[in-house]
């Protein structure tokens, strides 16, 4: 039992995030816009993580690169939430999965780590998949731009956001945990807060309603559980081999998908589930080679 428990560590990691649609779109019926929801919610986290660790302030305000993580974190989460509330799930969380591909182009940029035959093999399998999910239902080229919705571009956006994240996490591999955990938060509160103020501004955002049970209950309580996330996913990441926690990480997609489908939360059509199964194919091999 005690070997089991990084695995059931990521494994609820990876059903919070894969069911965090519904909170999100419950929050956003009440009123509250996503972008204010990611705001108020890593706000609340980031406060908790500064009790509970102070010094990782100091270590973030003098450290640069962190502040790069801030950024790409935070954007990461900006992306992700927003796609998931506003649009189809399946179709999101397969666009956002992407996100190894992304990890090829940027490691061989910013880490000097030229891509593999087997990596450029996979590179052209996720992006085919990408072109299968994104083709226009009427078949022609002319029209591949009218069924790309915002949804889709902030799920790419959430996608290569994140394999920036973790390109830049390698690289602070040896800044501490609590610093590098507590960037990641504040930057999906700052970004958050930033997208959701810009947004008012140019009225495609409502403003930040009144205190209201409707959707401060759920904020409270999926707050909580995205701190429960991150404890489960340091505890069981620092505990298996990278090839290990990306394939547990890859039941996120199979929650999602489920859930979603369940509730008519999502309405794949075919082509969506061919080209998704193009890119989580290359996203598994891609796991099976680094467990190798």
């Amino acid at each position: 039992m005690h070997k089991s428990l990084p695995v059931l560590a990521l494994l609820c990691n990876a059903l919070i995030w894969g069911v965090s649609w519904w909170p999100l779109r419950r929050m956003y019926e009440a009123g509250l816009h996503p972008l204010w929801a990611i705001a108020a919610m890593f706000a609340l986290i980031t406060l908790t993580l500064l009790l509970l660790r102070p010094g990782a302030l100091r270590r973030l305000l003098r450290t640069p690169g962190l502040w790069l993580l801030v950024l790409v974190a935070g954007l990461t989460n900006v992306g992700f939430n927003w796609a998931v509330t506003i649009g189809d799930v399946v179709r999101v969380v397969i666009l956002f999965y992407l996100m190894p591909a992304w990890s090829i182009l940027l490691a061989w940029r910013f880490l000097g780590e030229p891509p593999t035959r087997s990596a450029l093999a996979r590179l052209v399998l996720a992006f085919a998949g990408v072109l299968l999910v994104l083709w226009p239902a009427d078949g022609k080229l002319a029209h591949f731009t009218r069924g790309f919705s915002l949804a889709d571009a902030l799920a790419l956006l959430g996608g290569f956001m994140f394999a920036a994240t973790n390109v830049a996490l390698r690289r602070l591999r040896d800044e501490p945990t609590p610093a590098r955990v507590l960037a990641m938060f504040a930057g999906g509160a700052l970004l958050g807060g930033l997208a959701a103020a810009a947004g008012q501004s140019l009225g495609a955002v409502p403003a930040l309603p009144g205190a209201d049970a409707a959707w401060l209950v759920p904020l409270l309580l999926w707050a909580g559980a995205l701190m429960l996330a991150n404890w489960a996913l340091q505890y069981g990441a620092t505990r298996l081999p990278a090839g290990t926690t990306a394939l547990v990480m890859l039941c996120e997609v199979l929650f999602a998908s489920a859930s979603s489908v369940a509730a008519g939360a999502a309405q794949p059509t075919l082509r969506t589930w061919a080209g998704g199964a193009l890119i989580i194919s290359a996203s598994l091999l891609a796991a099976l080679q680094a467990r190798r």
